[in-house]
């Protein structure tokens, strides 16, 4: 089992290609994304610009010696000011280490770096089918709440999406008058 040797750490610059190649497998063999062309590392590292060691906004890697074999990541979900306080993660893992605990260690990190922030709740857009990806977000308190049917096009077909929310926060009561 690798969870034992799974370390998670915050990425930095030198983690990038890692990342590039993870995701650039899942651009190439999969439909878990809707990207279509593999993303240069340019891109990626403007990408990263986004992210910081603290606030909203994280990528943390997970590494088994000194290979990163995952990434997860608190993003930001929508663009106007009124949603500052939700975030939208994902976690992509190397193909082999899938299964094997990584994903989980990435978010409990993750989720316990987000504790104390400004955040009200949490965002995954999963396309389907990934029995794997459902499984790991609802252990982590996701419970779907839409089912998007043909949202997006790769590999010549359209595939569903269904969307998860997890709380963060508790809800600030409305006043009236």
């Amino acid at each position: 089992m690798i969870h034992a040797r799974v370390h998670v750490r915050l990425a930095t610059d030198d983690d990038l290609l890692a990342i590039n190649d993870i995701y650039n497998h899942y651009v190439a063999e999969s439909h878990v994304t809707f990207d279509v062309e593999p993303v240069s590392l340019d891109a990626r590292r403007e990408w990263f610009s986004h992210y910081s060691a603290a606030g909203r906004h994280r990528v943390f890697v997970a590494s088994d010696g000194e290979r990163v074999i995952g990434f997860a990541s608190s993003s930001r979900f929508r663009p106007k000011p009124g949603y500052l306080t939700s975030v939208e993660t994902s976690v992509y893992l190397a193909p082999d280490a899938t299964g094997r605990g990584a994903g989980s260690r990435l978010y409990e990190t993750l989720f316990r770096s987000l504790e104390g922030e400004d955040l009200h709740r949490a965002y995954a857009g999963i396309a389907l089918p990934n029995p794997g990806s459902i499984a790991l977000h609802e252990k982590f308190g996701f419970k779907r709440v839409a089912h998007f049917t043909e949202q997006g096009r790769k590999f010549g077909r359209y595939w569903d999406v269904a969307w998860f929310e997890k709380a963060l926060s508790e809800s600030i009561p409305t006043v009236k008058g």
